[in-house]
């Protein structure tokens, strides 16, 4: 599967589309039927956001756009991607953004910053930057800003737009199934996808196993979702 192919779900309005189309239809997508909005609501200005697109570095068919409020710290959407996709066991993580990295835990000595900078200050329509999370087995991602919202997001944090279908993977063992566990010690060879029943019986032991979810970092140290 493709990556500007694979599809995914609009979290605005439930609709299907490719990730190479998700960016043209969240430019005029809104939550259908809202309530009217409080005459508090229609005195304030709404927030401007940064669309952004995110995606697995090497796995390339899982990815999501996301708004984050162009004054946010870098740390928000750090919070957010750990979140969604990544937290296992509190591992350190990092933005690359040009020729800075910016740190959950920056180290001055390696020309680190902190994550409390504004996305303003660093962002801008179009740049392209990267993430990782855990520097011992990493998960890498690569981002783009992609538009300006003007909706704002709820409470002024991240939303979620759109994110990717889960793909369905053959078990690699039997193929006749889909895999649901994952093999730690066969993953790293790009093996071990396996079904319910392969699993219980595959050599390595069912210990070895994580469960198959929808991220990056399915099959990757702790990570169950």
């Amino acid at each position: 599967m493709s990556n500007s192919s694979s599809m995914g779900k609009c979290s605005l309005c439930g609709g299907t589309f490719s990730r190479g189309s998700m960016a043209r239809h969240l430019k005029g997508c809104t939550r259908p039927q809202a309530p009217p909005p409080s005459q508090a609501a229609k005195n304030r200005q709404p927030g401007t956001s940064f669309n952004v697109l995110v995606a697995g570095r090497y796995a390339k068919d899982y990815w999501m756009y996301v708004a984050v409020p162009v004054d946010a710290p870098l740390s928000k959407l750090d919070h957010f991607l750990r979140r969604v996709w990544l937290e296992c066991c509190g591992h350190l993580s990092a933005f690359t953004i040009g020729r800075e990295r910016y740190a959950s835990g920056p180290m001055a000595d390696l020309g680190e910053r902190s994550m409390s900078v504004r996305l303003n200050r660093v962002l801008d329509v179009g740049l392209k930057f990267s993430y990782e999370y855990d520097y011992g087995s990493t998960t890498e991602l690569t981002l783009k800003v992609v538009a300006l919202r003007d909706q704002g997001t709820p409470q002024g944090g991240v939303q979620l737009l759109a994110r990717n279908e889960a793909p369905q993977l053959p078990c690699q063992r039997c193929g006749a199934r889909l895999a649901t566990q994952i093999c730690t010690e066969c993953e790293c060879r790009g093996e071990g996808w396996l079904c319910e029943p392969c699993a219980a019986g595959h050599e390595c032991g069912t210990e070895m196993c994580l469960p198959v979810v929808n991220s990056p970092r399915a099959g990757v140290c702790g990570y169950t979702g």
